[in-house]
């Protein structure tokens, strides 16, 4: 008696580990990476709205930018740097700390150095904005990748069978 050539056939197997887990994190990942896109956008907006409400235009003299009007994180920059360099003109080269504290440039001097910081804010908030979008498309990224991976195909397992 001789025996039945052996055939294969495939068997189908649900996934051995739950994965609903998973597939949450990787939507919690993406929505979050949509919410820090948009809050982002809003911050870059709002920074930005302000600046240019204040009417500050570039002056001639600048780096760059001569006679735009200040409503970004490269504008804030050169006009807090022509701040600077305009009041050191004014005091001869001296900060606000070295003059002497009955100077009536101290004044100006210190006036300029709360312009330069609320600039130097600004761009501070322009690129925290900008980090935040980054890190949004990051996490929706990563989120994606995570669900795709927690869909866990189906397994399926080739058996020979020997028919008599």
């Amino acid at each position: 008696m001789s025996e039945a050539p052996a055939t294969t056939a495939d068997t189908i197997q649900s996934p051995t580990r739950k994965v609903g887990l998973i597939k949450a994190a990787g939507i919690i990942g993406i929505l979050g990476g949509v919410a820090l896109i948009i809050v982002g956008i809003v911050v870059w907006v709002m920074v930005s709205s302000q600046l240019r409400a204040e009417n500050i235009t570039v002056p001639d003299d600048a780096m760059a930018f001569q006679g735009q009007t200040v409503a970004g994180p490269f504008t804030a920059f050169v006009q807090a740097d022509i701040i600077q360099q305009h009041a050191l003109h004014s005091s001869e080269g001296k900060t606000y700390a070295e003059l002497d504290q009955d100077d009536p440039v101290r004044a100006t001097m210190m006036n300029a150095s709360f312009l330069r910081a609320s600039l130097f804010t600004s761009v501070v908030s322009f690129g925290v904005a900008a980090f935040a979008m980054g890190m949004g498309v990051l996490s929706i990224i990563f989120g994606w990748a995570i669900h795709r991976l927690a869909s866990v195909p189906v397994v399926v397992k080739r058996s020979s069978i020997t028919t008599s």
